[in-house]
């Protein structure tokens, strides 16, 4: 806490017009906080019923004499609490020598918080473009300054296999793109070891039947139609293959993989996403254990893979999260145990909790942090009527900028009466256009405009709203995260000056 307030403060002269003194003065009567008592108690100060959202709540009094009482009813509390705490000190610009220099013009302060989410995420894709563990590590610092907790790695897909797996130690060998791009299990429990000093979950990803090519380097006899052309016939991006249907072997892999992971994750993690997104039916036409693309065929094979997979993730202790396709395209029958992550749409979402499911929300069309870039596809040469053209748009522009993730309210269209199956949310960064390199800025300042939907709820962004942030993006910054711009410095020096 003291380490966090003098080190990575930072002074606010952005934020005020020039020439105006808005620092103390060395010759003004100084108040110092000498201790901070932090005080469990059995009841919280924001006791809404919901058990694991009140129980992060927390008060903070800071009186007139600098004394500082916080109250939680937990340790996750307590965490968030001093995060906040930290927030309200700036650096000074000119600091006295053998004194403190920093300060806050908010004491004396009460403040009750509670986050509104249960689950607040962000899902990180760490297997298309090199995401190391030490970038990890420094995400789930920015997160745990906004109050996220959850760290959602989807670990595997078709273009490679970064998970060691020592069961199966192929995967990775050949599976990852280079063998300095493997996360071995020091690193991995690193990193969750790291999200619980933190009090973020992180949890896996494994994504299946669909985003499995990668395993066609160890394993080609469990892979459907692998990296065949033209790719798009078969695959909603390169390269195509998926895990065969109605194989033993493939039930066989999945168990092994499973019984290794699963008991070393879930000492962290209460966790685990089973996948279950975008499954190209014309696959199943080559796949020999199958023959068919037809939904009714497609089905009942489906399902019986689904039902292996919650089944071996619940036996592990660990709560299933799968994507909602699984549910509202293929209607497959799953246990009301497990969580649906809505993606496709606004509307996926209220279809979920109508069908008695928690659920998580994040649509591609507000909460995707890597639209707008561009395709990362290249125009074949002979294909004359190849979709990539000027503008070369990427699916799912536009860029979401930080006022679009602000906008989307998530219970606009649920029924009061479902809304308590809404547990929470988590904003997606894909990665074919993402690297260590440029992470940080993909991720903020915009994350943070979804950390905090996720914990007060929606509302409508104003130029509050537009300095709230700014100051955050300064606070990211000065804890040496390489966040994005909010707004232009002129407009935060001369509040009310950039209304239109």
């Amino acid at each position: 806490m003291k380490a966090n307030v003098f080190s990575e403060s930072f002074v606010p002269w952005k934020f005020h017009p020039r020439d105006v003194d808005f620092e103390p003065r060395a010759t003004d009567r100084r108040t110092y906080i000498t201790a901070i008592i932090i005080e469990r108690t059995d009841t919280s100060p924001l006791d809404n019923g919901d058990k694991g959202v009140s129980g992060e709540a927390y008060t903070i009094s800071i009186s007139v004499t600098g004394s500082v009482l916080i109250k939680v009813v937990s340790i996750q509390g307590a965490f968030h609490a001093l995060t906040t705490l930290s927030q309200l000190f700036y650096a000074h610009s000119e600091p006295e020598v053998d004194e403190v220099d920093v300060y806050t013009p908010f004491a004396p302060v009460e403040i009750t918080d509670a986050p509104k989410s249960e689950h607040r995420g962000i899902n990180l894709d760490i297997c298309r473009n090199r995401i190391s563990p030490k970038d990890v590590m420094r995400t789930i610092e920015a997160m745990s300054f906004n109050k996220l907790n959850r760290l959602h790695l989807h670990a595997s897909d078709s273009q490679s296999w970064p998970l060691e797996i020592p069961a199966l130690p192929e995967l990775a060998s050949k599976g990852a793109y280079h063998k300095s791009q493997i996360w071995t299990i020091p690193e991995l429990q690193e990193v969750q070891l790291y999200g619980v000093y933190h009090e973020i979950e992180v949890y896996l990803e494994i994504d299946l039947p669909g985003h499995t090519a990668s395993i066609a380097h160890a394993y080609p006899e469990l892979i459907a139609a692998y990296n065949l052309q033209p790719w798009s016939l078969y695959a909603q991006e390169p390269p195509s293959g998926q895990l065969k249907l109605n194989d033993p072997a493939v039930f066989s892999f999945l168990t092994t993989l499973y019984n290794d992971l699963l008991p070393r994750t879930s000492l962290y993690a209460s966790q685990f996403h089973v996948g279950g997104d975008e499954i190209n039916k014309e696959v199943y036409k080559l796949d020999p254990t199958v023959n068919s693309s037809s939904t009714a065929v497609l089905r009942p094979f489906l399902q019986s893979l689904i039902d292996h997979v919650i089944s071996s993730t619940e036996s592990h202790s660990l709560i299933p999260i799968i994507w909602e396709d699984m549910l509202l395209e293929w209607g497959l029958d799953l246990p009301k145990s497990i969580i649906v992550q809505a993606w496709r749409s606004t509307s996926s979402l209220a279809s979920i909790v109508a069908k008695g499911y928690k659920a998580l929300f994040g649509p591609c069309t507000h909460w995707y942090l890597d639209c707008g870039y561009g395709t990362w596809l290249d125009p074949d040469p002979s294909n004359p009527d190849t979709p990539i053209k000027s503008p070369y748009l990427d699916w799912c522009s536009p860029y979401k900028n930080w006022r679009e993730i602000y906008s989307y309210d998530p219970l606009v269209d649920i029924p009061e009466d479902r809304q308590h199956l809404v547990i929470g949310g988590e904003l997606h960064l894909w990665g074919e256009l993402t690297d260590g390199t440029n992470l940080d800025g993909m991720l903020w300042p915009r994350a943070a405009a979804g950390a905090e939907i996720l914990w007060r709820g929606p509302y409508e962004a104003e130029e509050e709203t537009t300095r709230r942030l700014s100051e955050m993006r300064e606070r990211l910054v000065a804890r040496n995260i390489g966040a994005g711009m909010v707004q232009m410095e002129w407009c935060l020096k001369n509040k009310g000056g950039c209304l239109t």
